[in-house]
């Protein structure tokens, strides 16, 4: 699943998300979701989400259900 549709997005599902100093790098970061920052049904660069060690970034991709 990619990350543009905020429907496929839950808190606990374990993702990769690109932070907003690695954006020109592309460099991506694995944790899981606490909080969906992102009120729009769609975004074209990812949903904006905040992980559970407070790190914030948008999605690339689902990886799994963390439960």
């Amino acid at each position: 699943m990619d990350g543009q549709q905020r429907n496929h997005i839950r808190p606990g599902m374990r993702v990769e998300i690109t932070l907003k100093e690695d954006q020109r790098t592309g460099k991506r970061t694995i944790g899981v979701v606490k909080d969906i920052l992102t009120s729009a049904a769609y975004h074209s660069r990812g949903i904006k989400v905040r992980l559970e060690d407070g790190q914030i970034g948008r999605v690339q991709g689902v990886l799994a259900n963390k439960r």
